[in-house]
C-alpha cells in the first residue's frame, strides 16, 4: 500500500483508498513501463489529483490499495473506489473480481465502509466481474451506452441537469461522456436518472453505503475547466467527496 496523503491530518482523518489492482494499466514512457490512468498522484488528463484533493480539502487521507482487497488490508478505510476494471485490451493478465473479494468487500461495507464503484461504457470496463460485487447490493451495470458524445463540438449531449439532487449541493449541470446505465433493486435505488437511465445509484447496506456511477467520470480531465462554461464537475467533485465523508459512520475505524 501506498500513503498518499499530504500534510499533518487530525488523528480522525478518514482514509480514502483507491484501487490499483483491478484497474492497472501500463503504457510506456522514455522507454520504461508506467502506470497511468486513474490515479491518484496522476496530474494528466488521466488523473484523479483533482478529486483526490477535493477529498484532502475535506480532511481525509489518500491511500491506495495494489492487491484484492480483504478484511485485513480494508481496515481501517473509511471509502474503498474501485474504478474501471480492467478488460484484457488494457491488460494482458487483467485481476478479476472474484465471488471471494466481492464477499470480502460486502462484509466491510457492512459493517460500515463506504463503497464507491465506477464502471464505464461496457467497451472499455470489465462488466461481468465487477457485476458480481454490484449485485451483492442490488445493483447491475447494463451492457449499453448512455449520454453518448461524438465530439467536443456536442459536449451537451453529455449534460446532466443535478439542481436540488441531494448527491449535489452546489453543482448544477454536470458532463458524463458515454456512461453505462445502472439497474437496481433493494436495497438500490436510483440517485441520478437521465431520460428514464439510471446514471447513479445509491444502497445502504448494513452500517455501510455503496454508490455506484456508470463512469469514471471524474477524472481531471473533466474536472480542470477543459469543459465550456456552465459545467460544473469541479464544484461536484466537492459535492461527491463530502457527501461520501458524510456516509461514514461516527467512530468508524
Amino acid at each position: 500500500m501506498m500513503l498518499l496523503g499530504q500534510g499533518v491530518h487530525e488523528a480522525k482523518s478518514q482514509v480514502v483508498k483507491l484501487d490499483y489492482y483491478y484497474n492497472r494499466e501500463v503504457h510506456t514512457v522514455a522507454g520504461q513501463p508506467q502506470r497511468f490512468h486513474y490515479l491518484w498522484e496522476e496530474k494528466e488528463n488521466t488523473g484523479y489529483s483533482i478529486w483526490g484533493d477535493a477529498f484532502k480539502k475535506c480532511g481525509a487521507t489518500l491511500d491506495s490499495l495494489v492487491t484484492a482487497p480483504t478484511k485485513a488490508n480494508l481496515k481501517g478505510t473509511a471509502i474503498y473506489i474501485i474504478v474501471d476494471p480492467d478488460t484484457k485490451k488494457e491488460s494482458p493478465k487483467p485481476n478479476y473480481i472474484t465471488e471471494a473479494d466481492a464477499e470480502a468487500v460486502a462484509l466491510w461495507v457492512k459493517g460500515g465502509g463506504v463503497l464507491v464503484m465506477l464502471a464505464n461504457d461496457s467497451a472499455n470496463v470489465e462488466l461481468p466481474h465487477f457485476n458480481l460485487l454490484a449485485a451483492k447490493f442490488g445493483m447491475h451495470f447494463n451492457n449499453d451506452l448512455q449520454n453518448h458524445v461524438i465530439d467536443d463540438s456536442h459536449f451537451e449531449d453529455g449534460a446532466i441537469n443535478t439542481t436540488g439532487n441531494p448527491l449535489f449541493k452546489t453543482a448544477q449541470k454536470i458532463f458524463m461522456k458515454d456512461v453505462c446505465s445502472i439497474s437496481t433493486q433493494s436495497p438500490a435505488e436510483a440517485a441520478l436518472t437521465k431520460n428514464g437511465a439510471t446514471i447513479i445509484a445509491r444502497a445502504k447496506f448494513g452500517k455501510g453505503t455503496v454508490l455506484a456511477i456508470g463512469d469514471p467520470w471524474l477524472y481531471n480531465e473533466y474536472t480542470n475547466g477543459r469543459l465550456p462554461a456552465g459545467y460544473e464537475n469541479d464544484k461536484a467533485a466537492n459535492d461527491i467527496s463530502a457527501w461520501l465523508l458524510k456516509q461514514v459512520p461516527a467512530g468508524k475505524k
